[in-house]
């Protein structure tokens, strides 16, 4: 049996030590904030930060540039998701064991969903379905959470059966999810219908970065052990083709268009970006650049509703640098808090990418 459903879990308060990319993060520059620049057109945008160094949640009102809330989120947060209607935003809480959940307006807490003992919940996508789906680390599983807003959501969880299943998508109509699982070096693909056993393949070394096309056609998977990025057959995990990214690809992040794809080349300090229809990489742009790589410490992107900018944690300096996708140019950095990681984005339904038949 893969799953089971978790009708009453239990309620624990765990230490773990969060899983690191290095021995330690860089020290945070001695560089002054970043000024505060506006931009009336985002008008209504907001961006979320987790701030893993001090356990904080961040909001960034976008069109002053301006972080204007900080809360207290939980322990060691990472990931993190906006819900289809824009009121609530999910944490995981890779330090512990639940996701808690905050409306986006104030970053007032509203619940907590236990997962059980040892979970580690890292990466998170709150589906368009309505439903939450979480990687949990230190059980070897992931989680759908059905109805997450519910006095009781359904919680079933699945075993991946891998060491370091850490980020993941998941298809459109909810029936599949895929699983990147870093230590183990695999990808997983996870039936959340049938049940079936899960299906695991080796894929580069350490692979982390991971985002399905908005048609469902191709799974995209970047290897930051070996400086990869695979294209898989989303239902067989056929690599299709493979090519050589930047250093260090440690996330993988899809146009809302769906044309390219950028991955977040750590100690490149910038992003290589791919165009999906040729397979082949077409561009670099630098974000802080090889000698300020190190000391920026690039994590976590993702990209405006619209497709037109890049969004890029700098973990080392507590800020998070905002990236013209057309010209490459870093266009403003807001200051968040120690350690800045997981990003999402709230924009008003007006400012969606609609399908121009392109």
């Amino acid at each position: 049996m893969n799953s089971f459903r978790i009708s009453a879990p239990a309620i624990a308060t765990l230490a773990f030590a969060p899983f690191a990319l290095f021995a330690c993060s860089p020290a945070a520059a001695d560089l002054p904030p970043p000024p505060v620049v506006a931009n009336a057109d985002m008008a209504g945008q907001a961006l979320f930060v987790t701030n893993k160094g001090e356990d904080t949640l961040s909001k960034v009102d976008l069109a002053t540039g301006a972080e204007v809330k900080r809360v207290d989120s939980c322990t060691t947060p990472h990931e993190l998701s906006v819900s289809p209607d824009g009121q609530y935003v999910a944490v995981g809480c890779y330090g512990g064991s639940s996701l808690s959940i905050f409306n986006t307006a104030d970053l007032s807490a509203v619940k907590s969903i236990e997962l059980g003992d040892g979970a580690r919940p890292h990466g998170l996508v709150w589906h368009a379905n309505g439903d939450l789906y979480a990687t949990a680390e230190g059980r070897k599983s992931m989680f759908w959470v059905e109805d997450p807003m519910a006095n009781e959501p359904g919680v079933f969880e699945y075993a991946t059966g891998k060491d370091g299943s850490h980020m993941l998508a998941v298809a459109e109509n909810g029936n599949q999810a895929w699983t990147v699982d870093m230590q183990s070096g695999t990808v997983t693909r996870v039936d959340l219908k049938t049940r079936r056993a899960p299906l695991s393949v080796a894929m580069g070394s350490e692979p982390e970065g991971i985002a399905l096309t908005p048609d469902g056609s191709a799974l995209w998977v970047s290897a930051r052990g070996s400086n990869e990025a695979f294209e898989l057959d989303p239902a067989t995990l056929e690599v299709r083709q493979r090519l050589d990214t930047g250093r260090f690809p440690l996330r993988l992040a899809i146009r809302p268009q769906g044309d390219v794809a950028i991955t977040s080349d750590l100690q490149d300090g910038g992003l290589s970006v791919i165009d999906l229809e040729s397979g082949e990489l077409s561009r670099s742009i630098a974000i802080g650049g090889p000698d300020q790589a190190e000391q920026r410490f690039q994590v976590t992107i993702i990209w405006s509703a619209d497709g037109e900018r890049i969004y890029a944690a700098e973990t080392g300096t507590n800020t998070v640098a905002e990236v013209d996708y057309a010209s490459g140019e870093v266009l403003r950095r807001f200051s968040v808090g120690e350690d800045g990681d997981g990003l999402a984005i709230l924009a008003p339904a007006s400012t969606e990418t609609e399908d121009d038949g392109e």
